[in-house]
This record gives C-alpha cells, structure tokens and sequence, in this order.
C-alpha cells in the first residue's frame, strides 16, 4: 500500500474524526433507545452488558472498576440494576465479608434475546471485508476501549492538562 502524502493523511485523519464523532453519537442513541425500551438507564445498561462479560460474579468494587464510577454509584447502580430484577447480592462463599453482584439468569438470557434481534444483520456489514481487514477493526476496537478507558480517568481525576 503505498504511503499517504502529508495533505491526504491530514484529510483522511479529519474525516476518521467526523466519522468517528457521528458513531459515537450513533452508539450513545442506540444506547438510549436499547435502555429505554428495557426501563433501564443507559449507563445501566452497560454496566448490565460488561456483567454479562465477565467470568464470575463480581464485586461491586470491581463494577466500579468496570464502569469508572465511584463505588458509591456502584452501589446505586447495583440496586437500580437489583430492583429491575437483573441481579442479586450474595455473600462469598469463600470469604463471607464480601458481597458479589450475581446476573439472573433468566433475565440475563431474555436481555440476550433481545441483542440477538436487534443483531440479526449486524454480521453482514463484514461480509465484504477479509480476515485481515477484520482483525483491523478488531484491533482498533481493542486499542479504543484501552484509549477510552484512559480518558475516563483523566475526565473523573479532572486532569485535561
């Protein structure tokens, strides 16, 4: 592949910051919409989905972590997320003195459900797309989480320098 010129790169890096600014915005009504439709709030609604991602029940420290809230909103996300009847608390069976936030499975499966109707296409946007242009987007997915993680901490520590 031959290498942009100066001008193109600078082109190609303002239209990858519009884009990149219209699906942000995308996901964030997607989102909305996706909460609104299951009575949740849409940072609720995430927390729920990285739930679902993890291996284990967790901790309401780890949610924090998770979701870079305070552990105080952990907590009130927790019994937002326990009132609408997609988790439990339970006692640690190996160490009693903590609490794991446990899915229901039930509601956890019908959340499911309802991903996999609204992603019934969402594959075939990549049916053009070889092996190696998917693990690009894939790569650049991982490298963005990463990077957004690290902006979270910089906006909650108030540290824009």
């Amino acid at each position: 592949m031959p290498k942009p010129t100066p001008a193109r790169r600078t082109a190609l890096l303002a239209e990858l910051n519009t884009e990149s600014r219209r699906y942000m915005a995308s996901y964030a009504l997607f989102n909305q919409a996706v909460a609104d439709h299951i009575g949740l709030h849409p940072t609720d609604l995430q927390c729920l989905n990285l739930l679902t991602l993890e291996k284990a029940p967790v901790t309401t420290g780890r949610i924090a972590e998770l979701t870079g809230l305070t552990t105080g909103s952990a907590t009130r996300l927790v019994d937002r997320l326990e009132k609408a009847g997609y988790v439990v608390r339970e006692r640690d069976t190996a160490d009693r003195r903590r609490v794991l936030v446990v899915t229901v499975p039930e509601k956890v499966a019908e959340f499911g459900r309802m991903w996999d109707r609204l992603g019934t296409n969402w594959s075939v946007l990549f049916d053009d797309l070889d092996d190696s242009e998917l693990a690009l987007i894939i790569g650049h997915m991982k490298r963005t989480v990463a990077f957004s993680a690290d902006q979270v901490t910089r906006l909650r520590s108030g540290d824009l320098s």
